[in-house]
């Protein structure tokens, strides 16, 4: 009974970090990123990272304004309270765990220079 026990605690341990209960929902992320109520100014995420320009979601640390922050919740924050002039979302919350799982899936984007041909 006792082993009984342990094992199920033990598959719990291995279930819960690597399950879906601690992580968002990457499409309303996307729907977040891309709307005006975060901020008091009209702008969303998108305004300035068009399709997540510039945004590699597979980073620890960002360097946004001079500021090194240490989290992809951290950068959200800081982008929401200065370039959209809104308030924080709590770090537990449903809305930040959504938009950090759509982060999460952003690439950087490789610029591709349009040459001419013949010049």
């Amino acid at each position: 009974m006792k082993s009984a026990i342990l094992t199920m605690l033990m598959s719990l341990a291995l279930i819960l970090p690597a399950g879906t209960a601690y992580s968002g929902d990457v499409e309303k992320g996307k729907s977040l990123f891309n709307a005006a109520t975060l901020g008091t100014n009209g702008k969303s995420c998108n305004t300035c990272h068009l399709g997540g320009k510039d945004i590699d979601g597979s980073k620890k640390t960002f360097n946004v304004l001079g500021e090194q922050l240490n989290s992809i919740g951290d950068t959200v924050n800081y982008c929401i309270e200065n370039a959209l002039e809104g308030k924080p979302l709590d770090g537990n919350s449903e809305g930040m765990k959504n938009i950090i799982s759509y982060v999460k899936t952003l690439k950087p984007k490789k610029i591709q220079e349009h040459i001419t041909p013949g010049y």
